[in-house]
């Protein structure tokens, strides 16, 4: 018999060979074991799941629940008076208690209390779950968007989106189940980690969708490469990958690069035309608000939020406002409020119509939050500091209980009194109205078995319907 040298494994091989031999027999049993797991697991998504897609609307940089979803009248009692009680703030020197600047109205059949600044979402708060008790352990912007979006204040833990993706897949192999979209004018503090797949597997990171030029990076093909001949090249690619990976066991990073070939070619094909809107009608333009200036670049992602979700996208995170042009105003807060939801108002009100009018707003939950919130009093005389002890989150469609306000900060709108929600309950409630058990999902890592919460939170049923 001939023998040529790559016929031949080198030690490495031969040991990885011979020694997993003994314990297939045991990882038999194992699979066994984890495929009763995985049907019931499967079969509870089944029976339980409201909420097929996600829209995670994120207003980076903290917005103001006194002055958007929080009416708090007393404050106008109290304004230029000093806190009665320490109060924890980032800056030193806090200044005296301000009241909002905004006029409030109640809106809708709940008689919800919205502010001015916010007119077009305050025609659908019949249908939002407003969470006036949502708490942070975090005072500062990267770690608490950190912890927003993992459940830990620290880089290398797995975001949501990633382990809903994890979890349930796409349901089209052609687009990513989790795509991220960033403000127009620069990323958030905290880059690319904020939607990182930590430990998980790496496919399950969320895909950057481009706002300036191609949408996602190099998805148009180089030069004038003909398909036939592009696809036999990724055929031959495939090939040399999968003999180098039979060399490389068990590498997941290597695994998700070779799948990331396929999912690529495949993008080259649907993302184009996922995010041409040129078709698109006048009716739908003023919709979304694609016809002014100013909400135009927020009113395009919620049109390709849409358009996603009906592509089969699994989760879809949008940041408005980056690292600068955010929602934290320190100075300056009533023009600086007032410019973020003009950007934003009219969008996400579109959104939330268009999802409805589709049939689409009862499968796909739109959750609308920052970081955390800010502090009934002033700061530099006009804006607010950083508040993580009781802020204002709100959730629609998907599952979720329409027209409630859920929870209360006290009469200052300073600390979570009733029903505090934490970052790791409202995890758990996503997940628990996309049809997962965040306990049940779980990935082995460090030693032990991982999830979004690690026993620290609990579904809120009060949101659900």
């Amino acid at each position: 018999m001939n023998f040529y040298p790559r016929d031949i494994p080198n030690r490495r091989e031969f040991l990885a060979r011979t020694g997993s031999g003994a314990g297939m027999l045991a990882l038999c049993g194992m699979l066994r074991d984890a495929s009763a797991r995985d049907a019931s697991f499967q079969d509870g998504l089944q029976r339980v799941q409201k909420a097929k897609n996600v829209i995670w609307l994120f207003m980076n940089g903290g917005p103001s629940g006194i002055d958007t979803f929080d009416h708090k009248p007393e404050l106008q009692n109290y304004d230029g008076q000093f806190f009665s009680e320490k109060i924890d703030t980032l800056f030193p020197h806090p200044g005296p208690v301000m009241k909002s600047p905004y006029q409030f109205k109640k809106y809708g059949q709940c008689g919800a209390s919205v502010s001015e600044i916010f007119p077009n979402v305050a025609k659908h708060v019949d249908d939002i779950a407003f969470i006036k008790s949502c708490v942070s352990t975090e005072l500062n912007h990267g770690p608490a968007c950190y912890m927003m979006n993992s459940g830990n204040a620290q880089v290398g833990s797995p975001c949501l989106g990633s382990f809903a993706n994890y979890g349930l897949g796409t349901e089209n192999d052609s687009l990513p189940g989790f795509v991220v979209m960033l403000d127009h004018r620069r990323a958030p503090e905290g880059g690319k980690n904020l939607w990182s797949s930590g430990f998980l597997p790496a496919a399950n990171q969320g895909v950057t969708l481009q706002t300036k030029g191609d949408p996602v990076l190099y998805v148009h093909p180089s030069g004038r490469q003909e398909p036939i001949q592009q696809k036999k090249q990724l055929d031959f690619l495939k090939k040399l990958n999968s003999m180098h990976a039979e060399r490389n066991l068990s590498n997941d990073v290597l695994d998700a690069r070779i799948k990331s070939f396929e999912t690529a070619y495949k993008m080259q094909m649907s993302v184009p035309e996922l995010t041409n809107i040129d078709n698109e009608t006048k009716a739908t333009e003023k919709l979304y608000g694609l016809n002014q200036r100013k909400t135009r670049p927020f009113g395009k992602q919620m049109l390709l939020a849409r358009r996603m979700v009906e592509k089969g996208v699994r989760f879809i995170q949008v940041y408005h406002g980056g690292f600068e042009n955010n929602w934290d105003d320190h100075s300056g807060l009533k023009s600086g409020h007032r410019k973020r939801a003009a950007e934003t108002d009219l969008p996400i009100a579109g959104l939330l119509a268009d999802l409805k009018q589709r049939n689409l707003l009862d499968s796909t939950l739109v959750v609308w939050g920052g970081e955390f919130g800010r502090l009934p009093i002033s700061q530099d005389k006009d804006g607010r500091d950083h508040n993580p002890l009781g802020f204002t989150m709100w959730m629609a469609g998907g599952g979720s209980k329409g027209g409630i306000s859920y929870g209360a900060t006290d009469q200052w709108g300073y600390r979570a009194i009733e029903n505090p929600v934490s970052m790791h309950d409202m995890h758990a409630t996503v997940l628990h109205l996309m049809g997962i058990d965040h306990e049940a999902l779980t990935y082995q890592f460090g030693g032990r078995e991982q999830t979004i919460t690690n026993g620290l939170g609990h579904v809120v049923k009060g949101l659900c319907s």
